[in-house]
């Protein structure tokens, strides 16, 4: 094998990873995870089942399995004439419904959806009114042996305590079942996306209860930002306890409901892009979880219920849990597993495989952006330290490639006396590379080297919300989208919109030109086949690139050049022939001739 089908093998191979790495490792994964989960829906703790945990009753739909519902005899559902209470901090505004004391309204002060100047805030939680309902509920559940009035999503609940849900001035939400039983919510928010509920239940009976309480996010349809790529995780999540890390797909959880058992610590929700809504169950409950589907498939819901809580005639008892609902930023996410002992919070931003490298790599990214101001040329920085860190293995691949580069000559000697005779011509190709001292594989092995970091890059730049509507220069406005000009109208001069898969950017261009530019400081192989392929790789790999984000575009291309200038460096010191240059000037020479 000579040192051409090498560095195509290198270069293959980091595209194979980056596109294949994750479906099938990942999707082989997700399966081993499935097989090892205790599933069951109808798993109990104690006397309580998940399946007493209210689901989504907006409508009278039969599809909806209102039989389980508690209902409560003295409140009227009344989701359109009902109160709401404002919520106003520095990140987030929006309201909470009276109607089953539901946090179901929140829009991010600090991000809009597309980057033009009119366009809407971004909304995550949606109300029971909005095409897409998406909410928050907290409850509690009787054992089978109880016979109680409990609140539902159907319940009015009284505003007690407070005016407007802000960082200071927390609220409190009462509800009476008239037979004794007083229900309180106390709702906290602090200056970011974290919501603390305090539950509280007095009794005013003669009686003892033992109730259970739940926590439910339910999600109607699929969001409409839901790009399906299998590079990056979006639907169901959780970390949940000793189970470890759970992840599961929209599909999957309609065809495959999931649910666990005797969990301790971790939390659960939905994960988007960019965006997550999770519930964080008390550290010390034992608790059962839940990713289900109901209403055929429509409406999506993660829940939990917890062990049982006694409630002896004349006391109170409190729970307190805690719900996140915001941007993923970074920093945020590792200040809440810190200050709150929230397990692996960070494991809402899909960091992927190479976990050990991408997260580190976004810190040295966020570390130049404090320097530059500018995430492209953080890009760029970071490349130039990557560069230097393998500075001592890419010398060793450049080198062994101009070791190559010189015994070429008497190959192509061996090639053609030996054209016949598959077996000597390899013989003697291997005679000299022992006689030279000269593997023709340490060109290739740094290059591949490099694979996990150019691949924990391209998870940086696709799933840490950082770069999200962050600009480079001129018509680079979004590192995180790709490129948005295309030659195919002229880069803009001609009123034409291409297809998606046409749409071949500045950047995408000037990766392949500098990527070909690399491509030919190697001699031309001697195999027609393989002139192809070193002909037909960078075009190739310019429509691949062209539909990834800009940022990781801009880093390839940078990495080319660097690449190529360190090459030509070593080459003109070992005294070989740089034939891009020579190419170039034949190229003259031949157009002269001509004229």
């Amino acid at each position: 094998m000579n040192e051409q089908r090498n560095f195509i093998l290198a270069i293959g191979l980091s595209i194979l990873v980056l596109l294949v790495w994750q479906y099938f490792i990942g999707s082989n994964e997700i399966e081993n995870q499935n097989e090892t989960i205790i599933a069951s829906e109808n798993t109990s703790l104690d006397d309580a089942n998940l399946s007493d945990i209210p689901v989504p009753s907006l409508d009278d739909s039969p599809d909806i399995n209102a039989d389980i519902l508690i209902e409560s005899s003295n409140d009227t559902f009344s989701e359109d004439t009902a109160d709401r209470i404002k919520i106003d901090t520095q990140n987030i505004e929006g309201s909470i419904s009276l109607v089953g004391a539901r946090i179901d309204d929140i829009q991010l002060k600090n991000f809009k959806e597309t980057m033009a100047e009119d366009s809407p805030l971004v909304q995550i939680l949606k109300p029971a009114s909005s095409q897409k309902p998406f909410y928050i509920h907290h409850g509690w559940v009787a054992g089978p042996k109880e016979n109680i009035v409990l609140p539902n999503e159907k319940s009015i609940w009284k505003l007690v305590r407070g005016n407007t849900l802000t960082e200071t001035s927390p609220i409190t939400l009462e509800w009476d079942n008239g037979d004794g039983l007083t229900f309180s919510k106390k709702i906290e928010i602090d200056s970011n996306y974290l919501f603390t509920i305090n539950q509280s239940i007095t009794n005013n009976t003669s009686e003892d209860f033992t109730l259970y309480p739940y926590s439910l996010i339910s999600r109607n349809g699929i969001p409409d930002d839901y790009t399906n790529f299998f590079v990056l995780h979006e639907g169901f999540i959780g970390v949940l306890g000793e189970s470890g890390e759970k992840k599961a797909d929209y599909n999957d959880i309609a065809k495959n409901p999931e649910s666990f058992e005797n969990i301790n610590g971790g939390w659960l929700g939905f994960t988007d892009k960019n965006w997550a809504t999770v519930i964080i169950p008390p550290s010390d409950l034992i608790y059962q979880g839940r990713f289900t589907s109901l209403s055929n498939g429509n409406t999506y819901q993660v829940d939990y219920l917890g062990s049982a809580q006694d409630i002896k005639s004349g006391s109170i008892i409190n729970i307190e849990s805690m719900i996140f609902s915001g941007a993923k930023q970074v920093n945020i996410l590792d200040k809440y597993e810190e200050e709150h002992s929230i397990e692996k919070f960070d494991l809402l931003v899909d960091w992927g495989w190479f976990y050990f490298l991408t997260k580190p790599l976004f810190y040295v990214l966020q570390w130049l952006y404090g320097i530059l101001g500018n995430y492209g040329l953080s890009i760029l920085g970071v490349t130039v330290l990557i560069k230097i860190v393998f500075f001592p293995l890419a010398n060793k691949a450049y080198v062994s490639m101009s070791a190559m580069k010189k015994l070429q000559p008497e190959m192509l000697k061996i090639r053609e006396n030996y054209k016949d005779d598959r077996a000597k011509q390899q013989q003697a190709i291997v005679a000299i590379y022992k006689k030279e001292k000269v593997n023709p594989l340490s060109g290739c092995i740094p290059i591949l080297i490099q694979v996990p970091v150019f691949f924990a890059l391209y998870k940086v730049l696709l799933c840490t919300m950082e770069m999200r509507h962050q600009p480079f220069f001129g018509w680079i406005r979004d590192l995180s989208a790709k490129d948005p000009t295309t030659i195919f109208n002229l880069f803009g001069l001609i009123p034409w919109s291409p297809p998606s898969f046409l749409l071949i950017g500045i950047w995408p261009i000037l990766m392949g030109l500098t990527m070909s530019i690399q491509m030919r400081l190697n001699p031309t192989p001697p195999d027609p086949i393989q002139q192809k392929i070193f002909a037909w790789m960078p075009v190739v790999l310019t429509f691949l690139f062209a539909q990834f984000s800009a940022g990781l575009v801009i880093y390839w291309a940078w990495n080319n050049t660097l690449s190529s200038l360190q090459q030509y460096i070593i080459m003109k010191r070992m005294g070989v022939e740089v034939e891009l240059w020579s190419n170039i000037k034949s190229a003259f020479k031949k157009k002269n001739i001509k004229n």
